[in-house]
């Protein structure tokens, strides 16, 4: 089946829907969702995104703009993440999506909407995402997931709608950044972001900051990797100037959840 078919089972399946609250993020996936919703639901749908300190607020401005441009209610919550998110277990999203969610159904029933929405995609079922089970557990609905759009087909109808974020890079939570068992703290999420945001100053689309103690282990795109390399004095001088002891680049590139890459003992799902 062909992106265009799925995109009309995706029409299907929300117009059997009587209204949602789509959980919105700003991302190439929920962006995507929100337009689409937008157009079935009209005044019966509201988006929410998450005022947090593993969220860069570059990204709540985004979120902010694009809801304005189609004319959709948009809500800031905000919230302290429950304990769990800062003991960083590998179970942390389970933790922080239950809270998450949980407070999303309850503005869903006092807003009068029958749905929560994600914006997982087809390909999320590849990685681990603990915060899955937490969405089964709540009946939370991933119409993306359930139309069976990939990513790719998600950016190719992007594209094809006029949608500036068909070729933004992918982003997730900054506390994704920080090897499990290491403690998060708002201190250390605020030094990634300012790390992350100082890389891509220099031209680089696609940047993690990864946390590993006091090291900074950088992945940039493979094909920006020489680049980097390249650039190593002036990003190890100014990383270092934001307390990173140590400041590398990995040679494999940015890939998506790297540091799951050493969970190969849980189950994933």
């Amino acid at each position: 089946m062909g992106a265009n078919d799925k995109l009309k089972r995706l029409r299907v399946i929300l117009k059997k829907m009587d209204g949602a609250l789509l959980a919105f993020s700003g991302g190439v996936d929920s962006s995507f969702l929100l337009k689409v919703a937008a157009a079935v639901f009209r005044d019966r749908f509201l988006a929410v995104s998450w005022v947090s300190q593993a969220i860069p607020r570059s990204e709540l401005e985004q979120a902010r703009a694009l809801a304005k441009k189609f004319n959709v209610r948009h809500l800031l919550i905000k919230g302290r993440p429950p304990k769990e998110f800062w003991e960083n277990a590998p179970r942390r999203c389970y933790y922080c999506k239950k809270a998450l969610f949980g407070r999303l159904k309850k503005l869903a029933r006092n807003q009068e909407l029958s749905y929560v929405l994600d914006g997982s995609n087809a390909d999320d079922a590849k990685d681990f995402r603990p915060g899955t089970r937490a969405l089964e557990e709540l009946g939370i609905r991933s119409p993306l997931k359930e139309a069976g759009l990939t990513k790719a087909e998600v950016r190719k109808l992007s594209r094809k709608m006029g949608l500036k974020t068909w070729q933004k890079p992918a982003m997730a939570c900054l506390a994704s950044r920080i090897t499990y068992g290491e403690n998060i703290t708002a201190q250390k999420l605020s030094r990634i972001n300012k790390a992350e945001e100082f890389i891509r100053s220099l031209g680089f689309d696609q940047v993690r900051v990864r946390l590993h103690g006091q090291l900074a282990r950088i992945e940039v795109g493979p094909e920006k990797i020489v680049w980097a390399v390249k650039k190593r004095k002036m990003i190890s001088a100014r990383l270092k100037s934001m307390g990173f002891a140590c400041v590398s680049i990995d040679l494999d590139g940015y890939r998506r959840g790297s540091l799951n890459e050493g969970l190969a003992w849980i189950k994933k799902r």
